[in-house]
């Protein structure tokens, strides 16, 4: 692949892979800039052995879960309220909530679970693809989505149930 050729597929993918994992790093932007800067980097520096410019945006997203997966597995450390709550705010106050249940129910799920939830319903992508990129069997991408809708429904329901 041509360094034209991969600066044309990351301008057509850029804002997909952003929203996803932005979506991966429930909600935080700067994070996900990381992620989305060292996937990038890594992506250009093996882009000489792809050779599917089709697959481009598959094969960009597994690089970005797993350089997802490998920041989650170097912090070692839980993100609670206190650091939530020191993040610097959307530029307008409708984005600061659009998302905030949602993304406060994602944090809550395995990981395994939350990337496959947000590529399938998110990024549109078929069970099979899925399970390429997150590099799992069909049938164990069926169960975490499954389990995930559980989850994610139990979680956003909950707000209203403590209420009353």
């Amino acid at each position: 692949m041509t360094r034209e050729q991969f600066i044309s597929h990351v301008e057509l993918n850029q804002k997909a892979l952003r929203r996803f994992l932005t979506a991966l790093c429930c909600g935080d932007a700067h994070s996900a800039d990381d992620i989305a800067q060292e996937t990038y980097i890594k992506a250009y520096l093996s882009s000489d052995g792809f050779d599917s410019p089709d697959k481009f945006k598959a094969w960009i997203f597994r690089i970005g879960y797993n350089t997802f997966l490998n920041h989650k597995r170097s912090e070692r450390m839980f993100t609670g309220y206190d650091a939530a709550r020191d993040t610097p705010a959307p530029d307008t106050p409708e984005a600061a909530f659009r998302y905030q249940a949602l993304y406060a129910a994602l944090d809550h799920l395995p990981a395994k679970e939350r990337t496959s939830v947000l590529l399938y319903y998110m990024e549109g992508y078929a069970i099979k693809e899925v399970a390429d990129i997150v590099d799992a069997t069909p049938e164990a991408v069926r169960q975490h989505l499954s389990r995930g809708r559980a989850h994610l429904r139990g979680l956003l329901q909950q707000p209203a149930n403590d209420g009353r």
